[in-house]
Protein backbone atom coordinates (compact mmCIF):
# COMPACT_ATOMS: atom_id res chain seq x y z
CA UNK A 1 0.00 0.00 0.00
CA UNK A 2 1.54 3.83 -0.81
CA UNK A 3 1.45 5.93 2.08
CA UNK A 4 -0.05 9.07 0.97
CA UNK A 5 2.54 12.18 0.93
CA UNK A 6 1.70 14.58 3.63
CA UNK A 7 2.77 17.46 1.69
CA UNK A 8 0.57 16.95 -1.19
CA UNK A 9 -0.23 20.63 -1.88
CA UNK A 10 1.69 21.66 -4.94
CA UNK A 11 4.84 23.76 -3.76
CA UNK A 12 3.77 26.96 -4.57
CA UNK A 13 1.11 26.65 -2.23
CA UNK A 14 3.91 26.18 0.29
CA UNK A 15 3.41 30.05 0.85
CA UNK A 16 0.01 30.00 0.81
CA UNK A 17 -0.54 30.86 4.38
CA UNK A 18 1.09 34.49 5.40
CA UNK A 19 -1.56 35.28 8.61
CA UNK A 20 -0.63 38.54 9.81
CA UNK A 21 -4.49 39.31 10.58
CA UNK A 22 -4.68 38.29 13.94
CA UNK A 23 -2.81 37.29 17.18
CA UNK A 24 -2.05 33.78 17.30
CA UNK A 25 -4.07 33.55 20.36
CA UNK A 26 -6.84 34.05 18.72
CA UNK A 27 -8.50 31.02 17.12
CA UNK A 28 -11.12 32.31 15.30
CA UNK A 29 -9.16 31.66 11.97
CA UNK A 30 -11.45 29.16 9.40
CA UNK A 31 -9.92 26.21 8.22
CA UNK A 32 -9.06 26.03 4.48
CA UNK A 33 -8.54 23.29 2.23
CA UNK A 34 -6.87 23.34 -1.23
CA UNK A 35 -7.74 20.57 -3.90
CA UNK A 36 -6.20 20.13 -6.51
CA UNK A 37 -7.51 18.50 -10.23
CA UNK A 38 -6.54 18.39 -13.67
CA UNK A 39 -9.26 21.44 -13.97
CA UNK A 40 -8.35 23.45 -11.59
CA UNK A 41 -7.50 24.52 -8.03
CA UNK A 42 -10.30 24.68 -5.41
CA UNK A 43 -10.21 26.74 -2.28
CA UNK A 44 -12.45 26.11 0.16
CA UNK A 45 -12.86 27.72 3.57
CA UNK A 46 -14.98 27.10 6.81
CA UNK A 47 -17.01 30.33 7.99
CA UNK A 48 -20.16 28.89 10.12
CA UNK A 49 -22.98 31.19 10.14
CA UNK A 50 -21.41 33.80 7.40
CA UNK A 51 -22.86 35.16 4.58
CA UNK A 52 -21.39 36.13 0.84
CA UNK A 53 -21.74 39.50 2.06
CA UNK A 54 -19.50 38.66 5.11
CA UNK A 55 -16.54 38.42 2.14
CA UNK A 56 -14.28 40.08 -0.35
CA UNK A 57 -12.57 38.14 -2.53
CA UNK A 58 -10.33 39.84 -5.36
CA UNK A 59 -6.78 39.65 -7.02
CA UNK A 60 -4.45 42.82 -6.08
CA UNK A 61 -2.02 44.45 -8.23
CA UNK A 62 0.78 41.60 -7.62
CA UNK A 63 -1.76 38.80 -8.72
CA UNK A 64 -2.26 37.35 -5.41
CA UNK A 65 -5.84 36.37 -4.25
CA UNK A 66 -7.10 37.94 -0.77
CA UNK A 67 -9.75 36.22 0.90
CA UNK A 68 -11.37 38.72 3.39
CA UNK A 69 -13.95 38.17 5.94
CA UNK A 70 -15.61 40.47 8.48
CA UNK A 71 -18.74 40.01 10.48
CA UNK A 72 -19.71 42.70 12.95
CA UNK A 73 -22.55 41.30 15.51
CA UNK A 74 -24.41 43.58 18.25
CA UNK A 75 -27.01 41.44 20.49
CA UNK A 76 -28.99 43.67 22.30
CA UNK A 77 -30.89 42.50 25.42
CA UNK A 78 -33.31 45.03 27.37
CA UNK A 79 -34.13 44.37 31.32
CA UNK A 80 -37.33 46.03 31.57
CA UNK A 81 -37.07 45.62 35.71
CA UNK A 82 -33.12 47.02 35.75
CA UNK A 83 -33.42 49.27 33.59
CA UNK A 84 -30.35 49.06 31.77
CA UNK A 85 -29.19 47.84 28.02
CA UNK A 86 -26.66 44.79 27.53
CA UNK A 87 -24.73 44.87 25.04
CA UNK A 88 -22.89 41.70 23.57
CA UNK A 89 -20.09 42.80 20.90
CA UNK A 90 -18.90 39.70 18.36
CA UNK A 91 -16.33 40.63 15.71
CA UNK A 92 -14.73 38.36 13.14
CA UNK A 93 -11.92 39.92 11.19
CA UNK A 94 -9.98 37.43 8.70
CA UNK A 95 -7.62 38.03 5.64
CA UNK A 96 -5.64 35.47 3.95
CA UNK A 97 -3.41 36.07 1.21
CA UNK A 98 -3.06 33.40 -1.56
CA UNK A 99 -0.26 33.07 -3.66
CA UNK A 100 -1.60 31.65 -7.24
CA UNK A 101 -0.15 29.18 -9.76
CA UNK A 102 1.01 30.38 -12.69
CA UNK A 103 -1.20 27.77 -14.15
CA UNK A 104 -3.94 29.80 -13.11
CA UNK A 105 -6.70 31.30 -15.19
CA UNK A 106 -7.29 34.34 -13.51
CA UNK A 107 -10.02 36.09 -15.24
CA UNK A 108 -12.47 32.79 -14.37
CA UNK A 109 -11.64 32.89 -10.82
CA UNK A 110 -15.20 32.15 -9.40
CA UNK A 111 -16.51 32.34 -5.66
CA UNK A 112 -19.83 31.18 -4.00
CA UNK A 113 -20.63 30.55 -0.39
CA UNK A 114 -22.71 27.59 0.85
CA UNK A 115 -23.89 25.65 3.77
CA UNK A 116 -21.04 28.25 5.95
CA UNK A 117 -18.28 27.43 3.47
CA UNK A 118 -16.87 29.87 0.85
CA UNK A 119 -15.75 28.03 -2.30
CA UNK A 120 -12.89 29.66 -4.82
CA UNK A 121 -12.47 27.56 -8.07
CA UNK A 122 -9.60 28.55 -9.37
CA UNK A 123 -9.89 27.02 -13.40
CA UNK A 124 -6.54 25.88 -15.29
CA UNK A 125 -4.84 27.64 -18.25
CA UNK A 126 -5.57 24.75 -20.90
CA UNK A 127 -2.54 24.67 -23.27
CA UNK A 128 -3.53 24.23 -26.56
CA UNK A 129 -1.97 21.29 -28.16
CA UNK A 130 -0.22 22.46 -31.23
CA UNK A 131 -0.09 19.52 -34.37
CA UNK A 132 4.24 20.07 -35.24
CA UNK A 133 3.63 16.87 -37.62
CA UNK A 134 3.00 17.98 -41.57
CA UNK A 135 3.66 16.39 -44.72
CA UNK A 136 6.13 18.02 -46.22
CA UNK A 137 5.75 18.63 -50.22
CA UNK A 138 8.43 16.94 -52.69
CA UNK A 139 9.82 19.75 -54.85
Amino acid sequence: MMRRNAAWLPSVFNDLFDTDFMPKANATAPAINVKESDKGYTVELAAPGMTKEDFNVHINDEGNLIIKMEKKQENKEEDKSARYLRREFSYTKFEQTLILPDDVKKEDIAARVENGVLTVELPKLVEEKVKVSRQIEIG
